[in-house]
C-alpha cells in the first residue's frame, strides 16, 4: 500500500466540505479517520507493523480546507498515561499555502489542548485521548499535522549527497555505507577527520555517535544536523575537533522505521535499542554493523565518548544518561558525570543536568549506552532532547 500512488477520492461531491485525510507517504501514520460533525474528526493512528502498540508518532495530510472554521481532532488510541501534551506541548501544523505566500513553515498550533483517559480500552488495554481545537489558514489548502518536525530517510539522503558533492567537505568528510537494512535501504556511516599532517593520526581519539533507532524521535535526527552542520564548519573550533578526534557517525539506525511511520520499532516489530547484545547480525543488521564497527575502531585507538541520540516524549529538557559503578575509578576524566556537567555549564538555557542519570537498570542491559560501557568505553551516553 505505501509504495502506490493514492486513489484519488472519487466519493467526493462539490460543495461537500468533509476533509480528505491521507497518509501514504514516506513517515506517514494514520489508520483511520470518523467524521463525528461537520468540523469534527477522530482519528486512529497505526501501531507500529508487527505490534499492537507504540502508538505516540503521527503525521499525516489533510485537503479540501475551509478556514476560519473551528475544527477539532481527537487522536483516540495513545498508549501512555502520560504527556508533554498535558504540560504545553502543541501539534505542528505545515500549510502549502503559507510556505508559497509567506516561506513559513511548520508551526505550532491547537487550542484546548487536553490528554486524557479514554473509554476505548479493549481487552484490559487502557487508551488516551488528545484532542485539539485550530482554525486552517487557507481555504482549499492541503496541510500537514505531525507529532514533531519530520525528518525523513530521503531528507538524510538528500544531505548526505550535498556534502559528497562539497568540495572542501568532502575532503575530511567521508560517507560510507555501513550495511543494508532487512528493506535494503542504505545504513550510512561517516567518518570526519582533518587529513593527518605527516603520518600523524594514529593517537587521535575517537568519537562515535548514532541517531535515530527510534523511528518517532524526529528531534534526535534534527540534533544529529546540528552537529553535524557544526563539525563539518569552518569555525576554528570545529578545525581543532577534525584535528583531534575521529568522529564516527550513524545519522540513522533505523532507516525501515523511518521511511513507514513507525515510532518506536523495526519492520519486524522490534525495538533495535534493546538487540545491542544479540548475534543475530540477519534480524537486526544495522545495531550488528555498528557494534561490530566500534570494536574495530576500539582495536585501533582510544575512544573517548560514545553517545546514542535520541528524543524523549514524557520528560523536558536536553539531559543525558550514563553509566556508573558502584566504585567508581578515581581518574577524573573518565567519572560519567563530567561531560554532562561540561554541558550544563556550557548551555544552561538547553542541558539539565539535574535531569540526568546514571544508573544502570536491569531493563536497559540491551541498550547501546550499556554494551558500550560493558565493552570498555567510559564515557557512554544516551542523549534525550524533548
Amino acid at each position: 500500500v505505501r509504495g502506490l500512488c493514492p486513489l484519488k477520492q472519487i466519493l467526493h461531491q462539490k460543495g461537500d466540505n468533509t476533509l480528505i485525510f491521507e497518509a501514504r507517504f514516506e513517515s506517514g501514520n494514520l489508520q483511520k479517520v470518523v467524521k463525528v460533525n461537520e468540523f469534527e474528526y477522530q482519528l486512529t493512528l497505526r501501531t507500529d507493523l508487527y505490534t499492537s502498540r507504540h502508538t505516540q508518532w503521527y503525521y499525516f495530510q489533510v485537503s479540501n480546507t475551509q478556514a476560519g472554521m473551528s475544527y477539532r481532532f481527537t487522536i483516540v488510541n495513545f498508549t501512555k498515561r502520560n504527556s508533554l501534551y498535558k504540560r504545553g506541548l502543541r501539534p505542528l501544523l505545515y500549510s502549502e499555502a503559507n510556505a508559497k505566500k509567506h516561506k513559513v513553515g511548520w508551526q505550532r498550533t491547537g487550542n484546548e489542548i487536553k490528554y486524557y483517559k479514554n473509554n476505548a480500552g479493549q481487552g484490559g488495554r487502557q487508551y488516551f485521548s488528545l484532542t485539539w481545537t485550530f482554525q486552517f489558514p487557507h481555504d482549499q489548502d492541503t496541510c500537514y499535522f505531525a507529532h514533531c518536525y519530520p525528518y525523513t530517510y530521503s531528507n538524510l539522503q538528500e544531505y548526505l549527497v550535498a556534502i559528497s558533492k562539497d568540495p572542501v567537505k568532502s575532503k575530511f568528510c567521508k560517507i560510507h555505507i555501513l550495511c543494508h537494512s532487512l528493506a535494503g535501504n542504505i545504513v550510512y556511516v561517516l567518518t570526519i577527520t582533518n587529513p593527518p599532517k605527516s603520518g600523524k593520526g594514529t593517537e587521535r581519539k575517537a568519537v562515535i555517535l548514532t541517531a535515530r533507532v527510534h523511528p518517532g524521535e524526529t528531534n534526535s535526527s534534527w540534533i544529529m544536523k546540528g552537529f553535524l552542520d557544526y563539525i563539518l564548519g569552518d569555525s576554528g573550533k570545529a578545525q581543532l575537533l577534525r584535528d583531534n578526534f575521529v568522529f564516527k557517525v550513524v545519522p540513522m539506525l533505523n532507516p525501515d522505521g523511518v521511511i513507514v511511520g513507525n515510532h518506536r520499532c523495526s519492520l519486524t516489530g522490534q525495538d533495535l535499542n534493546r538487540k545491542y547484545r544479540s548475534n543475530m547480525k540477519k534480524c537486526y543488521p544495522s545495531i550488528w554493523y555498528t557494534r561490530n564497527m566500534i570494536k574495530r575502531v576500539m582495536g585501533e585507538r582510544d575512544v573517548f565518548l560514545y553517545c546514542d541520540i535520541h528524543g524523549h516524549n514524557r520528560k523536558q529538557n536536553v539531559f543525558m544518561y550514563g553509566c556508573e559503578r558502584k566504585q567508581q575509578a578515581k581518574a577524573p576524566y573518565v567519572h560519567p558525570h563530567v561531560f554532562p556537567l561540561m554541558l550544563s555549564k556550557s548551555c544552561p538555557d538547553k542541558f539539565s543536568f539535574p535531569d540526568c542519570r546514571f544508573r544502570v537498570r536491569k531493563s536497559k542491559e540491551g541498550t547501546g549506552r550499556v554494551v558500550m560501557w560493558k565493552m570498555g568505553i567510559n564515557n557512554s551516553y544516551t542523549l534525550e532532547a524533548s
